[in-house]
């Protein structure tokens, strides 16, 4: 059974709760997370080995679009829909995303594409842990590195016409360092927003604050993923 936690009633020091009411909530985000790597990674592979990918690959860019429009929606209108909807928007852009994703199992082999996950797991989990535990406010970093991707997108646009591999593996370098540094700054976002009375405002404030929070690292462990993909993922071939 969940503790509630009410600063008012003085049932546990203000510190000691704000740090319980972190753990329980960072718990539940990084349970949603799970689910949705879990799904994406097994919608993939099945589509990838069952053929199914080459009569989805037409509608691939659409998948995408659909994709990008959910993870939009999600975003801009949490507060106003119900958690019920926002876990079933989250399981939409994971199943979706493990259709378009498919590819990987086509282009790389099995065995990097395992040991590229083992890196990206490391180093997501070595930069939550900083995240976690690091007394510096991580905003300007969280701030930086938003600017960082947004490079990232133009430079990659840019490259699709140009299609200089120089510029693809700077694009790849400067996507690890920022997805790294999102993801310490985000999980200590979510720390925060465990500790400032989330866990008081009901059962659909709970969810759909994780909710949130999971496809926040879920896309940060994705892109990390993927850009480290280009460099250690081996070809089938």
């Amino acid at each position: 059974m969940e503790t509630k936690y009410n600063y008012a009633t003085g049932a546990l020091p203000a510190a000691k709760a704000r740090q319980e009411a972190s753990t329980v909530f960072l718990a539940k985000v990084f349970n949603w997370m799970a689910a949705g790597l879990g799904l994406t990674g097994i919608v993939a592979w099945l589509t990838a080995s069952t053929g199914l990918f080459y009569t989805l690959r037409p509608l691939f860019l659409p998948l995408v679009l659909v994709e990008l429009g959910l993870v939009f929606y999600l975003s801009a209108r949490i507060e106003k829909i119900k958690a019920s909807t926002a876990a079933f928007l989250f399981f939409g852009y994971a199943f979706l995303n493990g259709l378009t994703l498919s590819v990987i199992f086509l282009v790389y082999s099995g065995a990097s594409i395992a040991g590229t996950f083992v890196i990206t797991a490391a180093m997501f989990l070595a930069m939550s842990v900083y995240g976690l535990v690091t007394k510096r406010d991580l905003a300007g970093l969280g701030a930086f590195m938003f600017m960082g991707l947004i490079g990232i997108i133009i430079a990659s646009i840019v490259n699709i016409f140009l299609a200089s591999p120089m510029i693809h593996w700077m694009i790849s370098l400067i996507g690890v360092l920022v997805f790294v540094g999102l993801t310490a700054y985000d999980v200590q976002k979510i720390k925060e927003m465990g500790g400032q009375g989330i866990m008081n405002q009901g059962g659909e404030a709970v969810q759909k604050g994780a909710v949130i929070g999971a496809l926040a690292l879920y896309l940060d462990f994705i892109n990390l993923f993927l850009m480290l993909l280009r460099f250690f993922g081996g070809s089938r071939d």
